[in-house]
C-alpha cells in the first residue's frame, strides 16, 4: 500500500494531480483542468486564484514551468506559501521528478513500472499543438521525448523555440511521414483531418498520454506505440 502524506497540497498541474491521487494523496485543491470535479478548484493553470490558495493554508503548492506562470509562483512565495516546481523535459527525467515530488509531499509511493521497451516505429512526425496559428514543439519537450521513446522522430526537433509557430506549407516541406494530432492542448478532432491530410496521414491521439508525465508515463508509451503502429 502507498503511504499517505499528511501534507496539505494544492496541485496546479493536471498530471501531478493525477499522480498524487494514484499515490493516495488527495490535494486540498487543484485546477479546473485537472478533470477532478470532486476536488475544490482554484482557477486554471494560467490564472490560479492566488488569494483562495493562500486562504487554504496549504503546506505546499506544486507547480510546473510548462503549465504555470512565474508571477503566480512569486506571489505565492511572497505570501509565505511553499512552492515545489517539477518540470521534466524528457521521459528519462520523469523518475527523478517523481522521487522529488514524493519527498516534497512526504509520501512513499510504490516504485513505478519501468518504461517498457517497444519496437521503434522508425518514422518522422509533425505534431501540431495549436491551430490558428499553427504551433508545434522542438526536441526539448516531454512530448517529443515520448515520441522518441517509440522511435518517432520530430520534424521540428531542431527548432530554436520550444514551441515554434509554423504553417502547413512549411510543414509539408519537411516531409513528415505522419501527423500526430493530440486531443490537447488544442482539441484536434476528426473534423480537422481533411486540413491536415495535405501534410500527411494523420492519427488522432490522446493528448494526455503525449503530454501528461507521471504515473501514467509507462502505460502511455505503450498506448501511443499501439495507436501509431497502424499508421506506419
Amino acid at each position: 500500500m502507498n503511504a499517505r502524506a499528511r501534507a496539505r497540497v494544492v496541485s496546479l498541474v493536471p498530471s501531478v494531480t493525477e499522480t498524487l491521487l494514484a499515490w493516495g494523496v488527495e490535494p486540498v485543491a487543484c485546477t479546473r483542468f485537472c478533470e477532478r470535479p470532486e476536488l475544490a478548484h482554484v482557477g486554471g493553470t494560467k490564472d490560479p486564484d492566488v488569494a483562495a490558495i493562500v486562504a487554504l493554508a496549504p503546506d505546499l503548492v506544486v507547480m510546473c514551468d510548462e503549465e504555470n506562470r512565474r508571477a503566480d509562483a512569486d506571489a505565492l512565495t511572497a505570501a509565505g506559501v511553499a512552492v515545489h516546481s517539477c518540470s521534466p523535459r524528457s521521459v528519462a527525467e520523469v523518475g527523478p521528478a517523481l522521487d522529488e515530488l514524493a519527498a516534497a509531499v512526504g509520501c512513499r509511493p510504490e516504485q513505478p513500472e519501468p518504461v517498457a521497451a517497444v519496437v521503434p516505429l522508425g518514422t518522422c512526425a509533425f505534431v501540431p499543438v495549436w491551430r490558428r496559428p499553427w504551433m508545434t514543439m522542438n526536441a526539448d519537450t516531454y512530448g517529443s521525448s515520448v515520441l522518441a521513446a517509440i522511435g518517432v522522430g520530430n520534424v521540428f526537433a531542431g527548432a530554436e523555440e520550444r514551441y515554434p509557430t509554423t504553417d502547413l506549407t512549411d510543414v509539408a516541406r519537411r516531409r513528415p511521414d505522419i501527423v500526430v494530432a493530440p486531443s490537447e492542448p488544442y482539441p484536434f478532432r476528426a473534423r480537422h483531418l481533411p486540413e491536415l491530410a495535405a501534410v500527411g496521414p494523420t492519427v488522432l491521439v490522446d493528448g494526455q498520454d503525449l503530454f501528461w508525465w507521471g504515473v501514467r508515463t509507462p502505460a502511455a508509451i505503450v498506448r501511443l506505440h499501439a495507436a501509431l503502429s497502424a499508421a506506419v
